[in-house]
C-alpha cells in the first residue's frame, strides 16, 4: 500500500506491507519539496509530477519495492462538507432491516443538490435512526418500520481532482481513489475515546488549514481555512527583507509564537542579502511577527468550530498536526485561544521504521496507507475473499496458477 500526500509546500510519499506474521509495517517514506501547489490547488502540473516522482522514488530506494499505484491524498480550499439526513419505509421481511434498506436509506441521504463544477469525494454515516430510537451504529437486522440515517458529505472540485490525478498518472503511477487528507491524518494520530468524546483535528499546512471535527465517533464537520504555515514565513521574508528560504530556515530553527517559551538574551543570525553583513535580531523580534499570524488562523478556526450546533463541549479536545504544528509554543498558544486540552499529533506506531515517520509531517501519509489497506479488505471481503487482481472470466483456479508461476519464475 501507498499513501501520497501532494500539500503546498512539499510532498510525502509512504509505502506499507504485511510481513511474514501478516502484521503491516511501513517499510519506505519519502519527500520532496513543492511547488506546483498554491492553497492545496495544483497550479504546475510538471513541478508537481517532478516532485512527486521525487518522494515515491525515495520511498522506493528505502523499501525495496517499486511502485505503480497509490491513495492520493487531496485538500485545499475547495472541499467542503455538509450533513445530511435520508429516510426510507423498512421493506425486508418481517419489518427487519436488511442491506438493502441500508443501502437504500444512505442512497436517499445523498440525495443533495450539488453544483456541475463539484463532485462527492466521501459520504460518511454517522448514525442510524429506527422509528424513534436514535445513535444507532449498525441497524442490520433490528425491527422497524421507518429507517433515517444521518450522513456527512465531503466534496470537492471536479477540476482539482482532475488536475491531481493528472499529475501522478503523468509521473507515471496509478490513482487508486483520492481520499481526503484531513481524515486520512485523523486515522493515523486520532484514539477511538478522542473521536467519540468529540475532537477538532487542526491540520496545519503550508498553504491551508485543514479542520475535521469528530463527534460522536464519526466526522461531524470539514471545513478548510485558506491560510498556513506559508503566510508565517512569507510575514517573516517581507519584514526582515530576506529572501523566502531563508525565511523558512529561521521559522523553523528559531521561530517561536509563546513568551514563557523564550530566553531574554536569545537571538538568531539573520543572513546579509546583496553583500551586506549578517545580523543579529533578538528571536521576541521573531515572535511578534510569528505570533500575530498564528493567532489569527487560530480564531478562524474557533470562529467556525463555535459556529457548530454540537449537544455537549468537545471532550476530546484539539490535536494538531501537519508542519506547521512544530513550531515551537504553537500548542501553548492553541490552548490560549481554545480554552481546551491541545496535544501536537503524530502517526502512532503500526510498525516498521516508527522512527522515521513518527512526525506531524507524516501523518497524512501514514493516514493514507492506513486507509487504503482498510478498504482493499473490504473489497476483498466483498469478492469473498478471491484474489483483488482476478480477471473477469478468470476462475480461482486459474487465479492460483498464475500466482504460483509468478512466485517461481518471475
Amino acid at each position: 500500500m501507498v499513501g501520497l500526500d501532494i500539500g503546498t509546500t512539499k510532498v510525502c510519499a509512504v509505502i506499507g506491507e504485511r510481513n511474514e506474521s501478516g502484521i503491516f509495517e511501513i517499510t519506505g517514506v519519502g519527500t520532496s519539496p513543492s511547488t506546483g501547489l498554491r492553497k492545496g490547488v495544483v497550479v504546475n502540473i510538471e513541478a508537481t509530477l517532478r516532485a512527486v516522482s521525487v518522494a515515491i522514488e525515495a520511498a522506493e530506494m528505502m523499501s525495496g519495492r517499486e511502485v505503480r499505484s497509490c491513495w492520493t491524498g487531496i485538500g485545499g480550499s475547495h472541499i467542503d462538507g455538509i450533513n445530511s439526513r435520508g429516510v426510507v419505509a423498512v421493506t425486508g421481511k418481517n419489518r427487519e432491516i436488511g442491506q438493502e434498506d441500508i443501502s437504500r436509506v444512505l442512497e436517499a441521504a445523498r440525495a443533495v443538490v450539488i453544483p456541475m463544477d463539484r463532485q462527492e469525494l466521501e459520504v460518511i454515516p454517522q448514525s442510524y435512526i429506527v422509528d424513534d430510537q436514535t445513535g444507532i451504529v449498525d441497524p442490520m437486522n433490528m425491527i422497524g418500520v421507518r429507517l433515517e440515517a444521518e450522513v456527512h458529505i465531503i466534496t470537492c472540485s471536479v477540476t482539482s481532482a482532475q488536475n491531481l490525478i493528472k499529475c501522478v498518472n503523468r509521473a507515471g503511477f496509478r490513482v487508486n481513489d483520492l481520499i481526503l487528507q484531513s481524515l486520512a491524518a485523523g486515522r493515523s494520530i486520532l484514539t477511538a475515546e478522542e473521536k467519540e468524546l468529540g475532537v477538532v483535528l487542526i491540520d496545519l499546512g503550508g498553504g491551508t488549514t485543514d479542520v475535521l471535527v469528530y463527534f460522536n465517533g464519526t466526522p461531524y464537520s470539514t471545513t478548510t481555512i485558506p491560510v498556513g504555515g506559508g503566510q508565517v514565513t512569507s510575514d517573516i521574508s517581507i519584514l526582515k527583507s530576506i529572501p523566502f528560504e531563508t525565511a523558512e530556515g529561521i521559522k523553523i530553527d528559531a521561530g517561536c509564537c509563546w513568551e514563557d517559551l523564550l530566553r531574554v538574551d536569545d537571538e538568531v543570525i539573520v543572513p546579509g542579502v546583496g553583500g551586506r553583513p549578517p545580523l543579529p535580531i533578538p528571536r521576541s523580534q521573531l515572535l511578534a511577527i510569528i505570533r500575530p499570524r498564528m493567532e489569527e488562523i487560530f480564531k478562524m478556526v474557533k470562529e467556525k468550530v463555535d459556529k457548530l450546533s454540537l449537544s455537549r463541549p468537545l471532550g476530546g479536545g484539539i490535536v494538531l498536526t501537519g508542519g506547521g504544528s512544530q513550531l515551537l509554543g504553537t500548542a501553548e498558544l492553541a490552548a490560549h485561544i481554545f480554552r481546551l486540552p491541545v496535544r501536537v499529533g503524530a502517526p502512532l506506531p503500526v510498525g516498521g521504521l516508527v522512527e522515521e515517520y513518527r512526525s506531524p509531517i507524516y501523518a497524512t501519509a501514514v493516514g493514507l496507507v492506513l486507509e487504503g489497506a482498510e478498504r482493499e479488505g473490504k473489497k476483498g471481503a466483498e469478492r469473498g475473499g478471491e484474489s483483488p487482481v482476478r480477471e473477469k472470466g478468470q476462475t480461482p483456479l486459474l487465479v492460483k496458477m498464475v500466482d504460483w508461476l509468478k512466485k517461481e519464475f518471475f
